[in-house]
């Protein structure tokens, strides 16, 4: 039987909470650190040196040795540098342990290794971290002991941001500071924060470790390069919300365990659509430390699954042919007195500051929806948006029935005197209760859709940070707000319920193209948004340009989110990245097809020759063997030839030197000539000997679990 443990008892016991900092400072200690949190500044040296020593002292009584300024680089994942607590021995030779406020608040990695853009030389190395206050520190307990993790920014010498969470602060600043203004036209005085909220659903796929080990695509590049269909995909629609396997739920409840010492909400988990797809989402957290969280939550998932005989694949496209691995972050805003601005409550139709919110939301994701799609740009995802399987790659809003016909009166009319209502659904059953229906349903199709209290913005990838998301949803709202309220405090106490009511009909109906409510995934809805004027931006690599328009540079820069350099250094990347991956996945492909399927083809033809000699001499007719033999040949041919023309072109690209240029070449010409070797792998496949045949197939991956 499994070890039972009580969650309460063990839920953030790794966490250096503010109640743990509570009973361990001295009471204006504490209320310095609680006010730093709230209202921004910085800790006294005084203060700093007392957190510093108790955050220790309780880190080495949890059996702690080291400690680390845990950032976010712009690989996407995290990094930490350990230090431990040692201090020079005293003159009996006994150790101390020691730990500074200097130490806590600020550290000093390398910053020449890491992605910069141009921002830094490699000879240039200086770089600094500085503590998140508002995010608490952690123990991560790993094969290297128990490390005392401080969550920080991390920015150059110079000054530039170097990380995720640096920008993302800014722009919940941004955030906050313009959304107070909305509110204060409402009359509330009392909030003094507008916090923005997330909760990430992670989705991933489980593998077997020895299967995977025998697969040099997975091993370097997270996905699949080669593999023909399995016999039974997703197509039976059993394993979504199905029975969770005996083997994968002991994952799950070690997970589960281990996210919950740390904090994290974990909450819900199932079964996702695909075979040995899964799913789990926390519940809404702060941005920041939602962020946070989600790093913890792949790097647990990762970590989990090898202890169980398994490997974690956060890749947003494994496996050809059945669903890929997204993660929906579900975005909304609140204040610190307790107001949702996106609730809508009873009557929306009466609700004018969610009308005003609502507004200014459908001005911003109009007005920017290159940036929105660009924040859920990578890799991995190219393969997902549009695919009919994950959101188009067109942004659109999706507003359910009663807020659309909402919308549609204050065009027409300049006021909304109605909403639908759900009603009642009836279940036939006497023993069963009647469900009040919602006027709305809900869909799947939708890139950003409204779900009650909340937006779900659908298109980012499983295997990237949500912190660009946030950021870049931040910021385009926060100057939809800077600009209402820039008209509105201008009106007169008398006419500022006109003024509002006059801006709300202005953009609603200037921004209503942005509004979708049918499928996504339909061609129609292509030509539709082409004529509505709205951007399809396909792939990674031409999203990456938006980044640096006139338009995305006054917006960062305004709001002092990003400068002009900043976002030039990410759009650089975002190049670089592009190259690397497509590069490590033609490598690995020329790798598998040189030196295992094709030899593997070669010795089943072999046999097959020998066979239809053999059927010969002993004079029979061998027209199936010399059939499947031609085919073979014939697959093998074209195999070949495919080989020779990725080699070829894999090193053409490697010799361009402009990043932009050769981020397109790999787009353009080396992922056609990957493709070109992949048909034919794939139909070898199909009809080689599965005892010949040199990698475990799709229906082992996915099944064998």
């Amino acid at each position: 039987m499994s070890k039972v443990f009580n969650v309460e008892e063990i839920f953030g016991k790794n966490v250096f909470t503010l109640g743990k900092m509570k009973e361990r400072l001295p009471k204006n200690v504490y209320k310095e650190v609680v006010t730093v949190m709230n209202e921004g500044g910085e800790l006294s040296k005084a203060a700093a040196n007392v957190v510093a020593k108790e955050m220790k002292d309780w880190a080495v009584e949890n059996g702690a040795t080291h400690y680390t300024h845990w950032f976010q680089p712009l690989t996407g994942i995290t990094a930490e540098k350990h230090d431990a607590f040692v201090a020079h021995p005293d003159e009996e030779g006994r150790m101390l342990t020691e730990f500074s406020g200097k130490e806590l608040i600020k550290g000093e990695p390398d910053a020449s290794s890491f992605p910069s853009g141009g921002l830094r030389a490699t000879f240039e190395a200086r770089g600094y971290t500085a503590w998140d206050i508002t995010s608490p520190a952690f123990l991560k307990e790993s094969g290297c002991g128990t490390i005392l993790c401080i969550p920080t920014a991390f920015c150059s010498y110079t000054g530039e941001a170097l990380d995720k969470k640096t920008p993302l602060l800014r722009s919940m600043q941004a955030l906050s500071e313009q959304a107070l203004r909305i509110v204060r036209l409402f009359g509330n005085t009392g909030a003094t924060k507008v916090t923005a909220s997330v909760g990430p659903e992670q989705e991933y796929f489980l593998v077997d470790k020895d299967l995977y080990m025998q697969r040099t695509d997975l091993k370097f590049a997270g996905r699949t390069l080669f593999g023909a269909p399995a016999p039974k995909g997703q197509e039976m629609e059993d394993h979504y919300f199905g029975v969770i396997r005996e083997r994968v739920g002991a994952y799950m409840k070690d997970l589960n365990e281990e996210l919950w010492k740390l904090g994290v909400t974990a909450k819900t988990q199932h079964n996702e659509v695909a075979p040995a797809q899964h799913e789990l989402a926390p519940i809404y957290e702060t941005a920041n430390i939602a962020v946070d969280h989600n790093q913890l939550v792949m790097e647990a998932m990762k970590r989990v699954a090898i202890r169980h005989g398994m490997r974690c694949l956060l890749h947003e496209k494994p496996y050809a042919g059945v669903n890929g691995s997204g993660k929906h972050n579900n975005w909304s805003i609140t204040t610190d007195n307790g107001v949702n601005l996106l609730d809508p409550g009873e009557t929306p139709n009466d609700n004018i500051q969610f009308l005003l919110v609502l507004a200014c939301i459908m001005k911003a994701v109009d007005t920017h929806a290159d940036l929105l799609r660009q924040s859920a740009s990578d890799v991995g995802n190219d393969h997902r948006l549009g695919a009919n399987e994950a959101p188009p790659a067109i942004i659109s809003i999706f507003l359910g029935e009663q807020l659309e016909d909402v919308v549609e009166q204050l065009i027409e009319t300049g006021e909304a005197t109605s909403v639908k209502e759900g009603g009642r659904l009836r279940t036939g059953v006497k023993t069963l209760p009647d469900f009040k229906k919602d006027a709305t349903d809900r869909n799947r199709t939708s890139p950003f859709a409204f779900t009650g209290n909340k937006f779900e913005f659908r298109m980012v990838g499983s295997a990237d940070s949500i912190a660009s998301p946030n950021t870049t949803l931040n910021a385009i709202v926060a100057e939809a707000f800077c600009e209402a309220a820039d008209r509105l405090e201008k009106a007169s106490e008398k006419d500022l319920e006109l003024a509002i009511h006059d801006l709300i009909k202005e953009y609603m109906a200037k921004h209503q193209r942005i509004i979708f409510n049918g499928n996504g995934y339909a061609d129609e809805w292509v030509e539709e948004a082409e004529r509505r004027g709205l951007p399809n931006i396909k792939s990674m690599i031409e999203a990456a340009g938006t980044l640096t328009t006139d338009k995305a540079v006054r917006l960062f820069e305004k709001f002092h989110i990003f400068t002009k350099v900043e976002l030039e250094s990410r759009e650089e990347i975002i190049y670089e990245t592009y190259a690397k991956t497509i590069n490590i996945e033609a490598l690995a492909m020329i790798d598998m097809a040189g030196k295992q399927i094709i030899p593997a083809v070669v010795k089943y033809s072999r046999s097959l020759a020998d066979t239809v000699n053999a059927v010969k001499e002993a004079g029979a007719d061998p027209a199936v063997q010399a059939e499947l033999l031609q085919r073979v040949n014939t697959g093998l041919a074209a195999m070949q030839a495919a080989l020779r023309r990725l080699e070829a072109v894999e090193k053409e690209a490697s010799a361009i030197t402009d990043a932009k240029a050769q981020a397109f070449f790999y787009k353009d010409t080396v992922k056609a000539a990957m493709e070109e070797l992949r048909a034919p792998a794939d139909e070898l496949e199909m009809i080689v000997d599965k005892k010949i045949w040199p990698i475990p197939t799709y229906g082992e991956l996915m099944f064998e679990i």
